[in-house]
């Protein structure tokens, strides 16, 4: 009884052992190289495998997944002999679990290699103000390089992407005086164009300020002009009524007696501001007869009245000649 129940314990030990070794569940996203007797039999998918127990085993055990790898950061020469320090990181998947089990003793280490390799050989044809503007094109070159070399080792590079570009702290300081000489340059410009833009602004303004004040003083030079036109004429309607008015009084009983009277009166006053209006002491001829100037005028208003039809301007202008001829 003793032994069989033994033997029952080490049948059952054994069944599970045997059950271990035999089923193997592999996760999703993953592939297992199986090797029959050390050498290559099969690739194991996600899910329930059988294999032979003690002559089948798992040598290698591969995850599909995107996998991301840094790369170690280094120094690279780039075309004009400028020493830049380079890392970045490296997206890769496994494709062929066999290759990648039997293709390279380690694939990691022989992309990281790769890698950068590659870049040190592309940025070495590259200046250093180049590789700033072209980390895209970088990036296509070591990717292009290694995937090319990658497919026997059953590894897709994905994408490489550069993290950091570092240069010596001389051409950091030198790229930075050359930004800051850059912004002053274009502060510099951008205060010459709004000077430029002040000037033609004022000028501008200059110029629309005197064309405004011509034609506010062309506008008051007509106004002005219009003003005396309709003064003078004005004072000539309002002169020819009062001529008219003055032949109509001469023509009318006892006009002509007033109008005597009154070019009389005028005479004299005449004579006396033209004596008053300079130093010139103006004596009548005859100083005795002083009479005489005044009886002249009036024998000239009633020759003027005498001749009804005669014009105002000549009745205006005769005791003007009468005081001519009396100075002389």
């Amino acid at each position: 009884m003793s032994n069989f129940v033994i033997f029952s314990v080490v049948f059952v030990v054994l069944a599970v052992i045997f059950v271990t070794q035999c089923v193997k569940v592999v996760p999703q996203q993953n592939a297992w190289v199986v090797e029959r007797l050390g050498k290559f039999h099969a690739v194991l998918n996600p899910g329930l495998n059988v294999i032979i127990p003690f002559i089948d085993r798992v040598a290698y055990k591969h995850s599909l997944k995107e996998v991301p790898l840094d790369t170690p950061s280094q120094v690279c020469i780039t075309k004009d002999n400028t020493q830049l320090t380079v890392d970045g990181v490296l997206f890769f998947q496994v494709t062929d679990p066999r290759r990648a089990s039997y293709g390279t003793s380690n694939y990691i280490i022989a992309i990281t290699q790769l890698a950068q390799t590659t870049l040190r050989s592309v940025v070495g044809r590259m200046e250093l103000d180049k590789t700033f503007e072209e980390r895209d094109m970088i990036n296509r070159s070591v990717v292009s390089a290694i995937d090319e070399a990658a497919l026997n080792w059953g590894v897709k590079v994905l994408r490489y992407e550069i993290k950091d570009l570092t240069p010596p702290a001389v051409i950091l300081q030198a790229m930075q005086q050359q930004i800051t000489a850059e912004r002053e340059k274009r502060a510099v410009v951008a205060a010459s164009e709004g000077k430029k833009l002040e000037q033609i602004n004022l000028a501008t303004g200059a110029r629309e300020a005197a064309i405004a004040q011509s034609e506010g003083e062309k506008q008051a030079e007509i106004n002005k002009a219009q003003g005396q036109a309709a003064a003078t004429l004005a004072i000539a309607q309002a002169t020819a009524e009062a001529l008219k008015m003055v032949a109509d009084a001469t023509n009318a009983p006892g006009g002509m007696n007033a109008a005597n009277l009154q070019v009389a009166q005028r005479f004299v006053e005449s004579f006396g501001e033209l004596a008053k209006a300079g130093n010139t002491l103006i004596v009548p001829a005859n100083l005795a007869d002083v009479s005489s100037l005044v009886s002249s005028a009036m024998t000239i208003v009633k020759g003027t009245g005498g001749a009804a039809g005669t014009s105002p301007s000549a009745v205006s202008s005769a005791p003007a000649r009468v005081g001519l001829e009396n100075l002389k």
